[in-house]
């Protein structure tokens, strides 16, 4: 077991230098980024931040508005995209990628496989997404192996639903675009070309989210279509169950028993394309929304990829917490977003409307899974950690973070600006502010910053901006480098209760150690001051770590100073000075 921290950076967004921010603005008017600017030094620089793994998000060739059909590439209706550039799950085709991201659009797969190549140089690990409960309407799949058909292609569409059909159908009705968009049009109002004539799609198909109507509504997901795995419009299942005891057995246990199994042709494409991708040189996949495709064929896929790559890294959104186990145990899962736990808490505390009391509540009820609970704070659906209505700041967001990178031998994942406290405040188009949009074309004026037209050295940052990232590159490679994270962890937050006083729903501190070191991490979510708190470690605590009376010296390795811990009577005391966002990573190498 060992930490690793994921780098997700939205591809379309990373290397753009345009700063000029037109709300529903065109790729020459706003910019876009490409694989190539992911150069040697961009990705070394990643890789000093304490990375191990850069989940490349929007790869995939998604919708789109804009004009390679020079390429053999068919042009997408602007009624069923989202935003300009599209949405990156809505994806058109899964064996090419995004041509918006290559110099030259013919060569768009080579020019990925070389950015694989150089993360690989750079001494980390490639992730890319896999969106298997839908697909984008208008599918088209370009670059598919010999004997590999599109979705859709075989299937027959009188029927509502066959096993071996790829998507759900409502025979005998046209589709027809809610009556919204009349309200909320493509592309913000804009008279475009391919707007003259309707999009049409007969028979309609279910939407991404289960809609059965063939006129959605607005907020379902209109722009795609549900992929077929099996699941009878009736709830029943046309395939086998995995065994409750499955739970318990490896990936390759789960692998042998799908090999004379018969399963739903949604569920061998899907395996094809993981497959395939591996082969290409990713290391991993994230999975959009598992929780709405059967946990079987994420035993069937995910034992698939574990049998060709043992160490692929596997992890994906469920937001069900009754779920989490079954998704981890028999959907062969490595992590599961944190966020209805541990994110929404974290949230919440910044802003003042719940207490750190619930940090030991959460951990207490995922001991059992928290090393496949991945944590984060910020990502591409969710509001910035430093824009107003999360943190207020960068700043204000450390004693999360700390807590987030400390708490578990999980992963932990930042979004590429979060490091620099990108606020995303751009009215993009269809993406809203507060959130960095992945609709839209759009610059990311922090992370800009950090670019530096493409010096990628933070020349244009100002000095609060350059200490915050600072502060997560020393975070993170701590994390990477004390194996005391990967041990036990032990509440300190009840032996403190009475000493937090008045702050206790402010304060937080818990130690993890294993045999070689014994971490405290201890926090301040106000912008008070406690000064001269005397931190209790309990006497079983230091009878664990067998340390005899006298004094300690510990060192704070985010701080760069010294505390002493003062062993009497077989209890520990440590003198904390909490100043306002306190963030203390205190460290103590342990007798042998």
């Amino acid at each position: 077991m060992k930490k690793h921290n994921i780098y997700q950076v939205f591809t379309r967004l990373f290397g753009n230098k345009k700063q000029v921010n037109l709300p529903w603005g065109t790729l020459e008017e706003n910019g876009v980024g490409k694989f190539s600017d992911f150069t040697d030094t961009a990705l070394n620089e990643i890789r000093k931040l304490g990375i191990t793994h850069i989940w490349y998000t929007g790869v995939p060739h998604h919708a789109l508005i804009n004009d390679y059909s020079k390429f053999g590439i068919s042009n997408d209706h602007p009624s069923i995209v989202k935003g300009r550039a599209g949405s990156p799950y809505a994806v058109k085709d899964y064996y090419s990628v995004n041509p918006d991201l290559a110099d030259d659009p013919a060569k768009r797969n080579q020019e990925f496989a070389d950015l694989i190549k150089r993360t690989h140089d750079a001494g980390m690990k490639v992730i890319i997404d896999i969106v298997p409960n839908h697909v984008a309407r208008a599918y088209q799949g370009l670059n598919n192996p010999i004997g590999v058909d599109d979705f859709g292609a075989t299937d027959n569409t009188d029927i509502e639903y066959h096993r071996d059909n790829n998507f759900y159908y409502i025979p005998q009705q046209a589709f027809e675009l809610p009556d919204a968009l009349t309200k909320f049009p493509p592309l913000g109002g804009e008279q475009h070309p391919l707007l003259k004539d309707p999009y049409f799609e007969f028979p309609a198909k279910w939407t991404g989210n289960g809609s059965r109507l063939a006129k959605p509504n607005h907020d379902d997901w209109y722009e795609t279509v549900k992929i077929n795995y099996g699941v009878k419009p009736d709830g029943t299942r046309d395939f086998d169950a995995l065994p409750k005891e499955f739970g318990d057995l490896s990936a390759q246990q789960h692998y042998q028993f799908w090999l004379d199994k018969s399963v739903p042709d949604s569920w061998k494409k899907f395996r094809d394309i993981a497959l395939y991708w591996l082969e290409e040189g990713v290391d991993g996949f994230r999975y959009d929304m598992a929780e709405m495709v059967p946990v079987e064929f994420w035993s069937y896929l995910n034992s698939s990829i574990k049998h060709q790559q043992p160490d692929a890294l596997l992890m994906a959104e469920v937001y069900q917490p009754e779920l989490y186990r079954d998704y981890i145990q028999l959907g062969k899962m490595d992590y599961l977003y944190d966020k209805v736990d541990l994110y929404d808490s974290l949230k919440a505390i910044i802003r003042g409307q719940a207490s750190t009391a619930e940090i030991g509540r959460i951990e207490y009820q995922l001991r059992d899974i928290e090393h496949h609970m991945l944590h984060f704070l910020d990502n591409h659906d969710e509001q910035r950690l430093a824009c107003s209505e999360f943190a207020g700041s960068g700043e204000n967001g450390k004693p999360a973070m700390l807590i987030s990178a400390c708490l578990s031998s999980a992963p932990t994942m930042i979004y590429f600006g979060q490091e620099v406290g990108e606020k995303g405040e751009e009215n993009a188009g269809f993406g809203l502010p507060t959130r960095t949009s992945i609709f839209d074309y759009i610059g990311v004026p922090a992370h800009q910053r950090w670019m530096n037209n493409g010096a990628f050295d933070g020349g244009l940052l100002s000095k609060s901006e350059t200490q915050l990232r600072e502060f997560y590159q020393t975070l993170l490679n701590l994390t990477l480098n004390h194996s005391a994270l990967t041990g036990e962890y032990h509440d300190l937050y009840a032996a403190n209760y009475e000493n937090f006083a008045h702050m206790q729903d402010k304060l937080y501190a818990f130690a993890r150690s294993d045999g070689n070191q014994v971490l405290v991490i201890a926090t301040n979510f106000s912008n008070q001051e406690a000064s001269q708190l005397a931190l209790n470690i309990p006497q079983h605590l230091i009878a664990e770590w067998h340390l005899k009376d006298g004094i300690y010296t510990m060192r704070d390795k985010l701080n760069e100073c010294d505390c002493q811990l003062i062993v009497q009577a077989g209890e520990g005391r440590v003198a904390l000075h909490f100043t306002p966002m306190a963030t203390l990573f205190l460290c103590l190498a342990l007798p042998a």
